[in-house]
C-alpha cells in the first residue's frame, strides 16, 4: 500500500510539472500584461461617446484576459485530486499550487470588478445623457 501511495505521489508530482508548466504561463501574462492593463483601464469620467469607445476596448481586453483565467482555472482544476494527499513530499507542491489559485482569484475577482464597473458607468452616462437631452428639450419649450 505504501509502495501504490509513493507511486501516486510520483504521478502527480509529474503532473504538476506539466500544469505548472501551463500555469507559469498564465501567471506571466496576469502579472505582465493583465494587471498593467487592469491599472490602466480607463478613465471613467469622460463623456459618454469616450466611454463607449473605453468599454469596447476593455471588452476586447476581457476576451483575452478571460482565456488565461479559464486555461488557469482548468489548469488547476486537473489538480483538484491533490488535496486527497497530505505527505511531507508532496507539501512544498501543495503550497505552489495554491500561491497559483489566490493569484488566478485575485485577479478575476479584479477583472469581474472592473467589467462591472464599466458597465454601470455607461449605464450612468447613458441616463445623464437622457436627462440632459430632455431638460434641453424642456428648455426649447419654454423659451419657444
Amino acid at each position: 500500500m505504501l509502495s501504490n501511495k509513493r507511486i501516486q505521489e510520483l504521478e502527480l508530482v509529474m503532473e504538476f510539472e506539466k500544469v505548472e508548466e501551463c500555469f507559469k504561463e498564465v501567471s506571466s501574462w496576469l502579472e505582465n500584461v493583465g494587471r498593467k492593463r487592469l491599472k490602466e483601464t480607463i478613465n471613467l469620467d469622460d463623456s459618454l461617446e469616450m466611454l463607449l469607445q473605453a468599454q469596447k476596448q476593455f471588452r476586447e481586453f476581457d476576451l483575452v484576459a478571460s482565456e488565461y483565467c479559464r486555461r488557469g482555472q482548468e489548469a488547476l482544476k486537473k489538480m483538484d485530486c491533490w488535496e486527497d494527499f497530505c505527505s511531507v513530499d508532496v507539501h512544498s507542491y501543495r503550497v505552489k499550487l495554491q500561491t497559483y489559485r489566490d493569484q488566478l482569484e485575485e485577479f478575476c475577482t479584479q477583472l469581474d470588478e472592473k467589467r462591472h464597473q464599466i458597465c454601470e458607468t455607461v449605464r450612468l452616462y447613458e441616463f445623464f445623457d437622457k436627462v440632459r437631452q430632455s431638460i434641453c428639450c424642456m428648455e426649447e419649450g419654454v423659451k419657444a
